[in-house]
């Protein structure tokens, strides 16, 4: 069970400084926005690769942009552990996903929250993780969409179903209230930001989630 606080819910004017605060965290999670594919303007290349420089932390980035092929490879060539894309906006999937694999990080894809899982069912054994957002993304702080737990669900069966170990990521929304009927279902990796950026003690914070998942 993997807690990756997301970065949105950060001061990114002290982003050295809240990276240092989630020091046991597995990931640190980025989310990339392009005000186009959401609409929502976050950070960049530039940012992430000075992330590097500053923190020690693997980076867990979510690129929710329009021509992810453009963009995509060069997040993988910094050493990004995973680098996320949108099934939604990828003209080739397989072929972006193999090269971010070729490179040597892991490819991993988002569905939203419309998209129907069988949309992606195929699609499976080239990626190295599966993200189920459970908000429509762009924005932090939303609450949890229930109707989306269906789908970790259905993914976790399939995955089982075929003997494929991919991990599975579920983003929006996750809080100590939800986390383990979230694990229940079948995710085994955690996006949390309010949640995390907004307690006393983070690590405690991360802790706590990290437990109540195991606990399912």
């Amino acid at each position: 069970m993997k807690i990756h606080p997301s970065i949105l819910s950060a001061d990114f004017a002290n982003l050295e400084a809240e990276l240092a605060t989630i020091s046991s965290a597995d990931a640190a999670h980025v989310d990339v926005m392009d005000n186009h594919f959401v609409p929502n303007l976050t950070l960049g290349l530039p940012i992430v690769s000075r992330l590097f420089e500053v923190s020690k932390l693997p980076l867990d980035i979510h690129l929710m942009i329009s021509n992810p092929e453009r963009w995509a490879p060069s997040y993988a060539e910094l050493g990004c552990e995973s680098v996320t894309f949108h099934l939604e906006a990828a003209a080739d999937p397989i072929g972006l996903a193999r090269k971010i694999r070729d490179i040597g990080s892991k490819a991993a894809i988002a569905i939203k929250p419309d998209t129907p899982f069988e949309a992606v069912a195929e699609l499976l054994p080239e990626i190295d993780m599966l993200l189920v957002m459970t908000v429509e993304p762009g924005f932090g702080g939303q609450k949890l969409i229930p109707e989306t737990i269906v789908k970790i669900a259905q993914a976790r069966k399939a995955l089982d179903s075929r003997g494929l170990s991919l991990a599975i990521q579920v983003d929006g929304g996750v809080t100590e209230s939800n986390i383990s009927q979230l694990a229940e279902a079948g995710a085994d990796v955690f996006v949390a930001g309010s949640a995390v950026f907004r307690a006393e003690n983070r690590n405690l914070e991360i802790a706590k989630l990290r437990e109540l998942a195991h606990s399912h």
